[in-house]
């Protein structure tokens, strides 16, 4: 059993973070090609909500300015995924209002269709806000049919909360953003899943749903639940076969907080330039739920939550199951950012590595009824084939693997080396 440890921020109402002195726009926050036709060039005024950069390719996403303020930098920066990659610096000035956006008539709403309402949300710049940044202009075209939508209300990874407090705070929100979802989709067959671990979201949405044909499906809570083939099994008792897709067994899974995204992009006319994150840790003074700008540094948000108590060991972007730990904390907020956790040492569990006792723990463990231990040891023979053919694309990165591992292996580090190496 993993401790949830989200006692420390669930109770927490969402609390808006001061406006950064400088923004660092990546421009690449999503799947796909980064943008690469610039709209605005150094010493640029420009204002929140403002298209900064693009894509042809299809499979990108737009970024816009997330304060308004002067472009005194386009070049490298710190990226929390990448490294580094390029970045569109903007400082803020505090004489610049923030741009207010020409409201939608919510008349004309309903009578958008499918593609006028894909096309505002490409343009809004939005990705799967779950931690995936799958474009999500993209995920509304399947190219066949799906009966049923699943809307991702689990938040399953230990600390993280702001799923949670979304639901509790924005639920009218959430509910037209699936409306939006549910009409470019075609589908009737709609379900708000969500983990028996909140209560308070879970009868905020029972009564928000009462004159709607929608279900909600109270799951277990268990890791990985929130995955994306575990959730579909739960929900609709449909296994997503190997290699395939959630469309081919006719279903289309999105997190609430994309769909609050949709809402914000339809009825306010809004780009996606802020989201919520959880900052938390035990070592943290006031951790909470914070709105926050994309392109903030984070260091601004630990700031902002502090001050720290010891000494911080670790510090993750998303949760500690499948987050991406850090060097430092100068790096900036982007669209895929769900938490920040600040660990101390006592916190952090840090061993050397083990031979394989062959005990079968990560087998036990693993939701996709992988062999995690063949997979690590054809990645340490660099036999990439065998990789493939234990299983190594199938993997959903959850991390059971390493965390259950009696000899501290670091085995879903190498699975994903593996899909780097493996040929498609």
């Amino acid at each position: 059993m993993i401790k949830e440890n989200k006692e420390l921020t669930e109770n927490i109402a969402i609390k808006a973070m001061p406006l950064p002195e400088k923004a660092y726009i990546p421009l690449i926050q999503h799947i796909g090609r980064p943008c690469d036709i610039l709209k605005v060039k150094i010493n640029d005024t420009v204002k929140t909500g403002q298209l900064l950069a693009c894509a042809e390719a299809s499979v990108s996403s737009p970024v816009h300015a997330s304060i308004s303020g002067k472009i005194t930098a386009i070049g490298e920066y710190a990226h929390p995924i990448l490294g580094k990659s390029t970045a569109i610096t903007i400082e803020r000035d505090i004489n610049l209002t923030e741009e207010q956006f020409p409201l939608l008539d919510k008349s004309r709403i309903n009578s958008f269709s499918p593609d006028e309402l894909r096309l505002l949300i490409k343009n809004a710049g939005i990705v799967g806000m779950g931690g995936a940044t799958f474009p999500t202009h993209i995920k509304l075209s399947p190219p066949k049919p799906v009966d049923s939508l699943i809307i991702n209300g689990a938040e399953c990874e230990p600390y993280l909360t702001s799923d949670n407090r979304l639901m509790i705070e924005e639920s009218e929100g959430i509910l037209k953003g699936i409306e939006i979802i549910a009409k470019i989709l075609n589908v009737k067959n709609i379900y708000i899943a969500i983990e028996d671990n909140k209560a308070e979201a879970i009868s905020v949405f029972k009564n928000a749903i009462l004159n709607t044909q929608y279900t909600i499906r109270v799951l277990k809570t268990k890791y990985p639940q929130g995955a994306e083939k575990q959730l579909i099994y739960s929900v609709l008792r449909r296994k997503v076969p190997s290699g395939k897709l959630p469309l081919d067994v006719g279903a289309v899974v999105h997190n609430v907080a994309t769909c609050f995204a949709v809402f914000e992009a339809v009825y306010k006319n809004k780009p996606l330039y802020e989201r919520l994150v959880t900052v938390t840790g035990d070592i943290l003074k006031n951790p909470g739920n914070l709105k926050v700008r994309i392109g903030t540094p984070v260091k601004d948000l630990i700031s902002f939550c502090g001050p720290l108590k010891k000494e911080a060991k670790k510090i993750i972007m998303g949760g500690p199951m499948m987050g991406i730990a850090q060097f430092s904390d100068d790096f900036p907020v982007i669209k895929g950012t769900s938490g920040i956790l600040v660990l101390s040492e006592d916190e952090v569990k840090e061993a050397q590595e083990g031979i394989c006792l062959r005990c079968g723990e990560c087998v036990k463990n693993c939701p996709m009824g992988l062999t995690p231990a063949l997979i690590s040891m054809a990645v340490a023979s660099e036999k990439w084939d065998l990789a493939k053919e234990y299983g190594a694309l199938d993997c959903v990165e959850c991390g059971l693997c390493s965390y259950s591992c009696p000899v501290n292996r670091k085995i879903v580090q190498a699975v994903k080396y593996a899909k780097t190496k493996i040929k498609r």
